[in-house]
């Protein structure tokens, strides 16, 4: 039987985890987060004192790297990084420059392609990332590439970051997120790009509730979901 595979992509901070985690369940699907996935392997890099842009070094840790993505009784993803639970610890503000670095690099992804593959093969999946539709899931029945304007994810990013306690800046967190959108789009392996049969769908001016109202839509117009 065939799975179905829902392919969404875009800049960080766009909303495309909270978005897919919330229709992933409405649809009973199994939600991807790869950015989870790639923000262990930095985190890695962080706590072992590697260069994140060192692609030698960094190539040279993942054989001993046991990486996990496994689904918690709450269902959601929890990732595991040689035994740990690192599922809050990937989330610092500090990994996410590290996370961009490493994905940059072809070892990395190549090391986490089939992980994601393989999920999709077996699930009917909503997975999201920076190049879900054009590298990781290229067959994908559904792809959405999910944006908003860097204020606007500054503006989000801003307010979730002080729901958990640690607060930033605004103007630190717009200068890093256009950092990262500059690094993910110009990088040589998997640069994030929209894929040519790809909806784009702009969250600039709407709310949580619109967008995933104007989510689902999408699908269910491509699925019958």
């Amino acid at each position: 039987m065939q799975t179905i595979n829902i392919a969404i992509d875009g800049p960080s901070g766009a909303g495309k985890s909270t978005l897919a985690r919330s229709i992933a369940a409405k649809l009973g699907y199994l939600y991807v987060d790869t950015g989870a996935i790639y923000r262990t392997i930095g985190y890695h890099a962080l706590t072992a004192g590697i260069d994140p842009k060192d692609e030698a070094a960094v190539a040279a840790a993942l054989p001993g790297l046991r990486v996990e993505l496994t689904y918690g009784e709450d269902g959601l993803q929890h990732m595991f990084l040689n035994g740990q639970d690192v599922t809050k610890e990937i989330r610092l503000p500090e990994v996410s420059m590290y996370a961009s670095a490493v994905s940059a690099h072809p070892a990395v992804r190549a090391y986490l392609l089939e992980m994601q593959r393989e999920l999709a093969r077996t699930n009917n999946v909503i997975m999201d990332g920076r190049d879900i539709g054009t590298v990781v899931l290229p067959d994908a029945q559904v792809k959405v590439f999910l944006t908003a304007s860097p204020e606007a994810r500054a503006r989000r990013r801003m307010l979730e970051l002080e729901q958990r306690g640690i607060p930033q800046p605004f103007e630190q967190i717009l200068t890093d997120i256009q950092e990262r959108d500059w690094n993910d789009s110009h990088r040589a392996a998997a640069p994030l790009r929209q894929a040519e049969d790809a909806v784009l769908l702009d969250t600039t001016e709407l709310t949580f509730q619109e967008s995933e109202a104007a989510l689902l839509h999408i699908i269910r117009e491509r699925t019958e979901a």
